[in-house]
């Protein structure tokens, strides 16, 4: 798993079956910290994430047992909303 925020998302009229009409999202992956490191990604996102928002991502497999769709094209996929980080007794972040 790793942390990301979430800085858009993604309008595709046109796309595998696999995806159906799942929402897709712009993230941008976080340190340890909470600063942006300049990765973006597309990730699925059946969960409701937000723009703005920390979220929890895997990728690859898991990516996509979390979508209960083995056979899609999904590499990507939020399964969580943080809702707090804490780190070493300090308290990173908070919704």
């Amino acid at each position: 798993m790793k942390l990301a925020v979430v800085i858009g998302q993604i309008v595709c009229t046109v796309r595998h079956p696999g995806l159906d009409h799942d929402k897709l999202l712009l993230v941008e992956m976080i340190d340890r910290q909470g600063n942006p490191n300049g990765e973006v990604a597309v990730a699925t996102d059946s969960i409701g994430a937000g723009n703005g928002e920390w979220v929890l991502i895997v990728s690859g497999s898991s990516a996509r047992r979390a979508q209960n769709k083995e056979a899609s094209p999904v590499d990507l996929s939020i399964i969580g909303i943080v809702d707090e980080a804490v780190m070493e007794s300090q308290v990173i972040f908070h919704k």
